[in-house]
């Protein structure tokens, strides 16, 4: 029989193989029309917004465009090199044309991330730059002696390249030396490090305290009538009807010095007057209040997973002669760990990021990596914030890949 013979083709005559590749390719484009919008929306509101983070992180021309010509001069000489004549001019050009261009305080402040007090050396250089004249080192040296210092000009060679790594420097607490090596800061200025470690310390915790006080509400959501199971639900969901700014300044009331729980105490007489709980604007008061507005999250994948797990199993152990503890430890806990494991990663990425109730409740004892921030993105320095941000994504990515590695993704349910 010939291969003419056996050719499958459609009613209208096509080829059986060629039309269902064309129905596959319309099935593909029509689902590609109906993901569209939900895919621009997520380009425009998350992809593109953390690549302007990632960019600005390491961009910053506040020197570079502002000191074009001794920019020139630190890509001409290596790192190391003694400023000379030429540095100077090139230096007393471009103060000329930023005071006429009024910039000054913007390369200045440039330079100031890298190597501080040095805005104002650079503003009050450029009020005198007018009577800059050869020799211009005397001239530089006649203003400000600290014109001199090695470590000005070496701020100055990192800050004349509008890319660069300085912001990740100074997120891990690191500096450049005068001869360009790259050096830790003193010990009393090292404060980054120790803010990321603390931020996930206390994450680790909350999120372990919101895992022993969920652990048995969801089992007893999943276990209880379903008219009283809704009943506990509307309790477990009611703090997301409320605002959180609401429920922060309630735990103030709450906890403060003068607040419900001491006074409590102290009419009891647990307590003496002299003696009241210091539980807030502090990091007790951070984990007590970040644990209460984070519960929910833990409680609903657990709820979610315990909820399909069939009585019969437990029954079943018991009736094979097992304790509860080992029908709890060997049947009912391993069933349970997708919920574990996803409401520990939602309650941990929240925590990490949680910015809001620090700044209320924790004061200076209890505030987190995010509240520095914050801080920068609205008061200090842009870029610095972005290279904070994006350490403490990698940080967080980082323990998405150990989770994977060791649980494994597809174990995490959510629902």
């Amino acid at each position: 029989m010939s291969e003419a013979a056996v050719l499958l083709t459609t009613s209208d005559g096509r080829p059986l193989k060629a039309a269902l590749a064309a129905a596959q390719s319309r099935a593909r484009r029509r689902a590609f029309v109906l993901v569209a919008p939900l895919l621009l929306f997520i380009v425009i509101t998350f992809i593109i917004p953390i690549g302007q983070m990632l960019h600005r992180s390491v961009y910053h021309d506040g020197l570079s465009a502002n000191a074009p010509l001794v920019g020139a001069w630190f890509a001409a000489n290596p790192a190391g090199t003694e400023p000379d004549e030429a540095a100077y001019a090139a230096l007393a050009e471009d103060f000329k044309a930023m005071k006429a261009n009024k910039t000054a305080g913007v390369a200045g402040t440039r330079v100031n991330y890298t190597m501080p007090e040095t805005r104002s050396l650079f503003t009050a250089t450029a009020r005198g730059a007018d009577k800059l004249a050869p020799p211009y080192k005397e001239a530089f040296l006649a203003l400000d002696d600290k014109w001199g210092d090695p470590n000005v000009w070496e701020a100055m060679r990192s800050a004349s390249s509008a890319y660069t790594t300085d912001f990740y420097l100074i997120s891990v607490d690191m500096e450049r030396g005068a001869d360009g090596s790259i050096q830790r800061v003193p010990e009393n200025t090292r404060i980054y490090v120790y803010l990321f470690v603390k931020t996930f310390l206390l994450s680790g915790l909350i999120t372990i305290s919101c895992l022993v006080l969920a652990f048995p509400v969801a089992h007893l959501l999943a276990v209880l009538p379903m008219s009283k199971a809704n009943l506990l639900m509307i309790c477990v969901l009611l703090p997301f009807w409320t605002s959180l700014l609401v429920r922060t300044t309630s735990w103030i009331v709450v906890l403060q010095g003068q607040g419900v729980v001491n006074n409590t105490l102290v009419a009891l007489g647990i307590l003496s007057d002299d003696g009241r709980l210091a539980m807030m604007y502090n990091q007790t008061g951070t984990i007590i209040v970040m644990t209460h507005v984070l519960l929910p999250f833990m409680i609903l994948p657990l709820y979610s997973v315990m909820k399909t797990i069939p009585p019969s199993y437990a029954r079943a152990a018991r009736s094979l002669g097992a304790t509860s503890w080992t029908t709890f430890r060997r049947i009912y806990l391993p069933q349970t760990l997708p919920g574990i494991g996803a409401g520990a990663l939602l309650v941990f990425i929240l925590a990490v990021g949680y910015y809001i109730t620090p700044a209320l409740v924790g004061g200076a004892d209890g505030q987190l990596i995010s509240n520095f921030i914050d801080f920068h993105m609205d008061k200090s320095n842009w870029s610095l914030a972005a290279a904070l941000s994006a350490m403490l994504l990698a940080g967080v990515l980082v323990l998405y890949w150990l989770y994977d590695r060791l649980i494994g993704i597809d174990n995490l349910k959510l629902g």
